[in-house]
C-alpha cells in the first residue's frame, strides 16, 4: 500500500543542513586519523595515555581532536531529533539553526585541535550553542502545536 508523505515548503534546506552534519563528521574523522598517525597512537586505543600526552604535543593534539569528534557524535541524536521536530512547522528555522550549530562545531574543532582545550569555545565554537538553543525552542514550540492540534 503506497503512502504519500507531504513535507512543508523549505524542507530542501533541512535536507541540506542535515547533509552538512555528515560533511562535518567526515572532516572530523579525517582530522582524527591524521592526528592519530602523527601521535603514533595505534588502534584500538581510543586516546593517547596520559604518559604519551605528557611526552608528546602530537599526542595531546590527537586527544583534543578525538574529543572534539566524540563530543560532536554525542550531540548528534539531540540535534537530529530537535531539527526534525522544529522542521515540522518551521523548516527554514530548523535548517538555519542546524547550519549555525554545524558552523560552530567547525570553530569548536579548529579551536580544540590547537592542543589547548580552552580554545574549543574561545575560537568561535560557542556559536553552536545559539543553534542548539534555537532548535530546543523550536522543538518545544512544534511539539506544543502538535499536542494542541490533537486535543
Amino acid at each position: 500500500m503506497p503512502a504519500t508523505i507531504t513535507v512543508p515548503e523549505g524542507w530542501a534546506w533541512v535536507g541540506a543542513a542535515l547533509l552538512s552534519t555528515q560533511i562535518l563528521l567526515m572532516g572530523q574523522t579525517t582530522i582524527v586519523g591524521r592526528r592519530r598517525r602523527a601521535a603514533g597512537v595505534n588502534y584500538p586505543q581510543l586516546y593517547a595515555e596520559r604518559a604519551q600526552e605528557e611526552a608528546s604535543k602530537e599526542a595531546k593534539i590527537f586527544n583534543c581532536a578525538q574529543r572534539a569528534h566524540q563530543n560532536t557524535l554525542e550531540n548528534m541524536p539531540v540535534m537530529y531529533t530537535s531539527t526534525f521536530l522544529t522542521a515540522v512547522y518551521y523548516p527554514t528555522v530548523a535548517a538555519a539553526a542546524l547550519g549555525v550549530w554545524v558552523l560552530g562545531r567547525i570553530f569548536y574543532t579548529r579551536g580544540y585541535i590547537t592542543g589547548d582545550p580552552a580554545n574549543r569555545n574561545a575560537k568561535g565554537g560557542f556559536i553552536s550553542y545559539f543553534g542548539q538553543l534555537a532548535l530546543l525552542v523550536g522543538s518545544i514550540t512544534s511539539v506544543y502545536k502538535m499536542i494542541q492540534a490533537s486535543l
